[in-house]
């Protein structure tokens, strides 16, 4: 029997936390769990239940450090083409199903921005207005470039689930749809890049796993997701990537032994008990094994990171991306019935970049998320 709702539904939106990958790529962070229970940003191996519904809003906002304009200058006159970006940010909507009790699948839209892209430009092969001359060479101020991203569709299967022990174990699986916009033109009318573009025109395949311990209040959670990346937009493959991450989570306050649901449910099967208002709620749900508390908050802390390749344009290895990025991330959650509220912080411990680029100075990530029988 489930302690009650959010342990159920912690992964109600567990994977739509899984696009894209990091500044690397100069794309949203990826992660892991949008429900009411559990960690935020690594995978849960829970599952919603048969016909449960799982929806979420979530939003993403990762500051770089902006790469000054000597530095930018500096490199294009050793022939080294960089750029920076001073932010990314999405905001995505998902919705998840549960087909079997151990069978969900997910799917995620987002919005995406990535504001102030600049980058140098050589005197000899343009003089537009919005660049500011030195040493022969410009800084190109290109503006912001934002649109729909890409759609991505994951599924989760959880093969192994022992109550006893408190361990469940999953494997991922999906697909990245090339929905997004590849169109988005800076302030001078020239086509962004693929690495600047809201979509990459390209279809990714997905493949992980995911791994959860659960010792009363505490869970302990790990997984790995690995994205193989196909050619898209411009002929530039933006490179595969793996995301990773462990967590450990603790129900602070709310949390409901095993012991104690299952005297509710012995409670509440007795005929004289169940007009009580408690037991309505429990009737409401006893096809799903479900107790709730009317209030819950967790306390999660997590490592997160991603390994990004090289991308590629026209087979052309790219020196000036791909790279390490682990964030530390503390996090809280709030739930109240069947709805939830968090919000993450990451600080990256680990920055290590090829080439030039703009690196994470921080990242936040909040949100909302609620699931329905």
């Amino acid at each position: 029997m489930r302690a009650y709702i959010a342990r159920a539904a912690g992964p109600l939106v567990a994977l739509l936390c899984c696009l894209g990958g990091e500044a690397e790529a100069h794309h949203p962070g990826g992660g892991g769990n949008s429900g009411s229970g559990g960690p935020i940003n690594t995978i849960s191996a829970g599952t919603l239940g048969e016909g449960q519904i799982g929806v979420a809003v979530r939003y993403e906002f990762i500051r770089l450090g902006q790469l000054d304009d000597a530095a930018l200058l500096a490199a294009a006159e050793r022939g080294n083409h960089a750029h920076s970006i001073r932010s990314i940010d999405a905001l995505s909507f998902g919705i998840g199903y549960g087909i079997t009790d151990d069978l969900m699948v997910s799917l995620r839209l987002p919005f995406v921005r990535r504001s102030d892209i600049r980058e140098p430009t050589m005197e000899e092969d343009t003089m537009m207005g919005g660049m500011m001359g030195m040493g022969g060479s410009f800084i190109n101020a290109r503006g912001n470039a934002s649109g729909i991203g890409d759609v991505t569709l994951l599924g989760q299967y959880r093969f192994h689930k022992n109550d006893a022990l408190g361990t469940e174990a999953a494997v991922l699986f999906g697909i990245k749809a090339p929905t997004g916009a590849t169109n988005r033109r800076d302030t001078s009318g020239e086509l962004f890049e693929a690495e600047f573009q809201p979509g990459t025109g390209s279809v990714d395949g997905l493949f992980g796993f995911a791994l959860t311990k659960r010792m009363g209040p505490l869970s302990f959670d790990a997984s790995g997701l690995y994205w193989l990346a196909g050619k898209g937009t411009q002929d530039t493959n933006q490179g595969d990537r793996f995301l990773f991450g462990a967590a450990v989570s603790y129900r602070a306050i709310g949390f409901i032994p095993p012991s104690q649901a299952k005297d509710m449910h012995a409670h509440c099967g007795q005929a004289q008990n169940q007009l009580h208002d408690h037991c309505k709620d429990h009737a409401n749900h006893q096809h799903k094994h479900v107790e709730r508390a009317p209030f819950a908050l967790d306390l999660v802390l997590e490592l997160n990171g991603e390994w990004h390749d090289n991308q590629r344009i026209a087979g052309v290895v790219d020196p000036n991306s791909g790279g390490t990025t682990l964030y530390l991330s503390p996090g809280v959650r709030a739930v109240i019935d069947r709805y939830a509220a968090f919000v993450s912080v990451g600080v990256p411990i680990v920055n290590d970049h090829n080439g030039i680029q703009s690196k994470p100075d921080w990242r936040i990530l909040t949100g909302i998320s609620a699931s329905f029988d």
